[in-house]
């Protein structure tokens, strides 16, 4: 048996240590770069929010009729693979994209192009935030506790009217659900 030292990556997660701090940080830099290079997106502009809100009310689906030379169009856009990509990045390290993919992802089956879109708003804002990870903080206040926050809103699907509840889990200061 040969000890390799402290791990420095797990499935394509950077993992950077503060051993005396206390403090531990995941993150996906590398990964997102691949993303953004995969998708032409590399040199884009970045932009400050996962999802613009001009976007909210675009995704109902009684507000695009469907038209047959954009499906056409839109069946040659790597829509699927562009928010699978994505999810994989929010599993492991960005949560704070869940919710904008929540929304893009409602459309795998007919994505329209206002979907695709928002999609590379996504990237965008990947981009300016490549750094980003989660951090474990073994001092903070929340270091052995549990600590959960949830919010809902009321009839604000556009389409079925139905109430969203959302959660997030955190120990540490890290979120881990």
């Amino acid at each position: 048996m040969k000890d390799l030292d402290l791990a420095k990556s797990i499935l394509g997660m950077e993992i950077h240590r503060d051993v005396k701090g206390g403090r531990l940080w995941l993150t996906q830099g590398k990964y997102a770069r691949k993303v953004l290079e995969k998708f032409n997106m590399l040199d884009t502009k970045p932009v400050s929010t996962p999802l613009m809100n001009h976007f909210k009310h675009q995704f109902s689906i009684a507000f695009y009729p469907l038209d047959v030379a954009e499906k056409g169009l839109m069946s040659k856009v790597p829509y699927d693979s562009a928010v699978g990509t994505l999810m994989y990045l929010m599993v492991c390290t960005r949560p704070d994209i869940a919710y904008a993919l929540g929304k893009v992802s409602k459309y795998m089956a007919n994505p329209e192009k206002v979907h695709w879109e928002a999609v590379k708003w996504i990237m965008r804002y990947i981009k300016g935030t490549m750094g980003y990870g989660l951090l474990f903080d073994a001092h903070s206040p929340q270091a052995k506790t549990l600590v959960g926050f949830v919010d809902s809103d009321y009839a604000q699907d556009l389409d079925t009217r139905q109430s969203t509840i959302d959660y997030v889990m955190t120990m540490g200061g890290g979120c881990i659900m």
